[in-house]
């Protein structure tokens, strides 16, 4: 019978290609993880891999059974948390997925005092743009992930826990500046300056401003929201930001004005997504509603 070891050593090699550096993955020899594959193949009948000193190649029935072997996976790592969840509250290790317009502004304080809060929690934290992060919760390399809607999820459950409009930049001496608040209809498009595409942040502020995605005046391509800030300060053009973003870019930023956006909102909602069947929902509700406090705590 195939064994779950063998199992994780073949997406292992099926993740990196490589059974040299599948091995170190997986902390043993190369020798053992190859030995332990051949053996798993002659006990299904065929082969999983094609591999010589040069590369390796996934065959046709092997690109099924790891499917298969994929979706055993993660149903048992569903049926841990389950188990875990039995125990005290976000008591056991947890990898979260977060996007850059979201990561900056909220998980510095997140860990904090979800550490105080919860010292046993074992919170893994990456960073990545939003597609990147569902194929890697939907496989398993990540637990959840923290995503702005709306967003194409592919299956994936949200469990929303903020909602916030949007806030634009500009210098103290531009003339629309002296409100508090400002419409779409006031801004030019050519003056906008938005991140590179890539980031959902970007499409949620065209779509807030009902604006397409016409190029601007500037050519560009910015990868932060600070970036964007320095672009703003140095007379370039004007930006829109999230609510959550505003304390932090405008500090130290004399010059700049922060205008609320006037248009229908909230302008965009976060969520932790998870998988359909994934085990620690109770540790995903309260996580979302400890980020919550959190934001209402720290955001402008």
């Amino acid at each position: 019978m195939v064994s779950i070891k063998q199992i994780n050593y073949a997406l292992a090699v099926e993740k990196e290609m490589h059974f040299k550096n599948a091995a170190d993955k997986c902390f043993v020899s190369a020798s053992t993880l190859s030995n332990a594959i051949s053996e798993m193949e002659k006990q299904l009948g065929f082969e999983i891999f094609e591999r010589n000193n040069k590369k390796v190649i996934v065959t046709k029935l092997g690109e099924e059974i790891l499917k298969k072997y994929k979706s055993i996976k993660l149903q048992l790592e569903d049926i841990q948390k389950i188990s875990e969840n039995n125990s005290q509250p976000l008591s056991h290790p947890i990898s979260l997925g977060v996007i850059p317009t979201i990561s900056p502004f909220l998980m510095p304080y997140a860990i904090k005092s979800l550490s105080t809060k919860f010292p046993k929690l074992n919170l893994n934290i990456s960073e990545g743009q939003s597609n990147d992060l569902i194929d890697k919760v939907k496989n398993g390399d990540l637990d959840m992930a923290i995503l702005a809607l709306p967003f194409k999820l592919q299956g994936l459950i949200p469990i929303k826990f903020w909602a916030e409009d949007f806030f634009w930049i500009t210098k103290k001496n531009d003339a629309r500046s002296k409100e508090n608040e400002i419409k779409a209809n006031e801004l030019d498009r050519s003056e906008l300056l938005l991140l590179e595409e890539g980031h959902c942040l970007k499409d949620h502020i065209l779509s807030a401003c009902k604006m397409t995605k016409q190029a601007s005046n500037i050519s560009f391509k910015a990868s932060s929201l600070n970036t964007l800030i320095q672009f703003v300060k140095s007379g370039m053009g004007t930006t829109l930001v999230p609510r959550m973003a505003i304390s932090q870019l405008m500090a130290g930023n004399p010059d700049l004005k922060n205008l609320h956006l006037d248009e229908s909102g909230p302008h965009r909602e976060i969520a932790i997504v998870i998988r359909p069947n994934y085990g620690g929902i109770q540790d995903v509700e309260l996580l979302g509603a400890e980020l919550k406090k959190i934001l209402q705590e720290n955001s402008s």
